[in-house]
């Protein structure tokens, strides 16, 4: 395994910019996510990492060695797909062993290689099959089980949970992680999705119109956002967000733009009269207080209950252990952590919160 290395990398298509000046570093062993919305940028500097991209300036590292003008076949990486790219005329076994064949390596060798990969991804008893023959989860482990076959320095993921069904992603993910524990391979994974992103990552990099919001691990993202699009971003379902100003009297409580007072525990760096914005995690929130709150809808999910609700004109989404008998239309008596409480300058969007 090796660590990876981004210096003010920068991607340029023609006259557009795509990606401004990315810096980041990732350690041997780490099972790093890029996440972010459409058109952020994650997958251009992926494909910069795996060669399929040229970089228009900075500098990309693999171990010691600056990796900008390899091919891909000799950056000692494996990339696994979205849409796995198997191919549909050879066995399980053979798409495995694809690339040791291509080294003219021996059928003994290949077999050797495939057998404990094939074992660690339950795939022993498919050896024999065709693509074809396969469920989206079997033929996802076949493109993973190619790449650690490889025996590369750093895996390479391309959103590959995306044409999965809910219920399948989430027992890849546990399997992915799984895979990672035991092989310690250095990661690199690319997805849109947040809730991926907060269950696999040592560490998380938040990307943006081309530019990295913040870097941290999953509960430094979600307990302390930078800013307002991480903050947004980070968290299911979002935080809400309200805006208003410390009050110059109080800094211990917060105003908002239709009059309705809500705790602060750390103003920090907040201006008093500054407009700013108020963000409280759903699961802040408390049955019993003296913020009104007016039910629009209740979710019952079993383990928990969902109400979204007003407060003034603003949405509110709450999220609650307890079960609740209030409907559409009712008065719902809350509180708020205040210590659980973020604030973000309205202008910037930068954190002020302590």
């Amino acid at each position: 395994m090796a660590s990876v290395t981004f210096r003010d990398v920068r991607k340029a298509f023609g006259p557009v910019e795509v990606l401004h000046g990315v810096s980041i570093d990732i350690e041997e062993g780490q099972f790093v996510v890029l996440v972010g919305p459409s058109g952020c940028g994650k997958s251009t500097l992926l494909r910069m990492l795996a060669g399929l991209e040229h970089i228009t300036a900075g500098e990309i590292l693999i171990g010691d060695r600056v990796v900008n003008a390899l091919p891909p076949k000799d950056r000692d990486i494996a990339m696994v797909f979205q849409n796995y790219a198997l191919y549909p005329h050879i066995t399980v076994a053979e798409n495995m062993g694809f690339s040791l064949m291509l080294k003219k390596a021996s059928k003994a060798e290949i077999a050797e290689r495939v057998r404990p990969a094939a074992e660690i991804l339950g795939l022993t008893n498919l050896l024999d099959r065709y693509p074809r023959q396969l469920s989206g989860g079997q033929r996802q482990r076949v493109a993973m089980g190619r790449a650690i076959v490889r025996e590369p320095q750093v895996f390479l993921f391309d959103e590959p949970l995306s044409n999965l069904d809910a219920k399948l992603r989430v027992s890849m993910r546990s399997e992915m992680k799984n895979l990672h524990q035991r092989l310690q391979t250095t990661t690199v994974y690319v997805t849109h999705d947040q809730i991926e992103a907060m269950t696999m990552a040592d560490k998380i990099v938040v990307m943006h119109d081309g530019i990295v919001e913040q870097v941290g691990s999953p509960l430094e993202l979600y307990d302390r956002p930078d800013n307002l699009f991480v903050a947004g971003f980070i968290g299911s379902p979002a935080m809400n967000m309200m805006t208003g100003a410390v009050d110059p009297n109080d800094r211990a409580t917060f105003v908002t733009g239709h009059g309705h007072r809500l705790p602060i525990a750390r103003p920090g760096k907040a201006e008093p009269g500054r407009e700013t914005i108020y963000g409280v995690r759903p699961e802040s929130f408390r049955l019993g207080g003296d913020i009104p709150l007016r039910v629009e809808v209740v979710e019952p999910t079993g383990s928990e209950t969902h109400v979204i609700a007003k407060l003034g004109d603003s949405d509110v989404m709450c999220v609650f252990r307890e079960r609740i008998s209030a409907g559409p239309g009712d008065e719902l008596p809350v509180s708020i952590d205040a210590e659980a409480v973020h604030l973000f300058d309205a202008a910037t969007g930068a954190r002020v919160s302590a």
